[in-house]
């Protein structure tokens, strides 16, 4: 019998699936309503809870149209790592980046009872991670990154996807290297200011020596921020700071003033 799907904000029936014990015609009528709600809805596979069920149970659909039933299944080994854009009927229609793991051993129990174990890789392993997410009262949502779970959150809220490309954060890897720019320019100055106080040639020459070469470090810094800012800039492509504009504008600001301390300190300092 096809099922009903839960769906958010409907909460999932309990928090963790119990395992199965009896293996009765109680059991082999789940399966069967797994499998033609997965045909019904043109799925690849479904755990027990997605239909209310408490059972630790989840039914896989093969390529050849054959069915994978995986009673109790657990991880009991993994290695490597994938990131992988991911959606589930759950949250309809949203999607996520989610780190899983790439190649996964899962011990499980047919429906005689016996103990199996399945290896599996790539698209594979990441469905049946997705799936025994559920039997633990849990989805995608608590294994996404912070930045990932606030992007996925405001795509709750506005009832739609937010891709990266319709996504801005509010903080950028290339704020923090124009800041730190902003800071060794500040220190640049307050060592010209210093050297005021300095009557000592040799010591002069040694200050006018450490701010050229901390003036060049800070061009190399800058054509960073500018390249980094570029790949932000593609990968959020709605973010107004990101544009190549604003990238080189605020580059260019930070080299006047580099170019501002620098031309007071060769003509007091050098």
């Amino acid at each position: 019998m096809v099922k009903e799907l839960i769906k958010y904000p409907t909460p999932l029936s309990v928090e963790y699936g119990i395992n199965v014990r009896v293996f009765d015609e109680k059991l082999f009528s789940l399966i069967d309503d797994l499998k033609d709600t997965i045909n019904e809805n043109n799925l690849k596979a479904l755990s027990a809870f997605q239909i209310g069920s408490y059972l630790n149970v989840i039914v896989l659909k093969n390529e050849d149209g054959s069915f994978l039933e995986l009673i109790n299944p657990k991880v009991i080994a993994h290695s490597g790592e994938v990131t992988t854009q991911e959606k589930t009927t759950y949250y309809d229609d949203l999607s996520a980046n989610v780190v899983r793991h790439e190649k996964i051993s899962v011990i499980y129990q047919n429906r005689a009872g016996e103990n199996q174990v399945l290896k599996a890789e790539d698209d594979l392993a990441i469905t049946l991670q997705r799936k025994i997410d559920y039997t633990f009262g849990s989805t995608f949502l608590n294994k996404l990154s912070k930045e990932e779970k606030k992007r996925f959150e405001e795509s709750l809220e506005f009832g739609s996807d937010i891709g990266y490309e319709n996504y801005c954060p509010t903080t950028f890897f290339k704020d923090k290297i124009i800041k730190f720019i902003n800071i060794t320019i500040a220190l640049l100055f307050f060592v010209f200011l210093i050297s005021f106080f300095i009557e000592d040639k040799k010591i002069l020459s040694d200050v006018w020596q450490y701010e050229l070469y901390t003036s060049y470090f800070i061009g190399i810094v800058t054509l960073i921020y500018i390249v980094y800012g570029r790949y932000e800039g593609l990968k959020y492509k709605t973010c107004t700071s990101c544009q190549i504009g604003n990238i080189l504008g605020t580059a260019f600001i930070a080299m006047v003033k580099l170019s501002a301390v620098m031309t007071l300190s060769y003509i007091f300092v050098k």
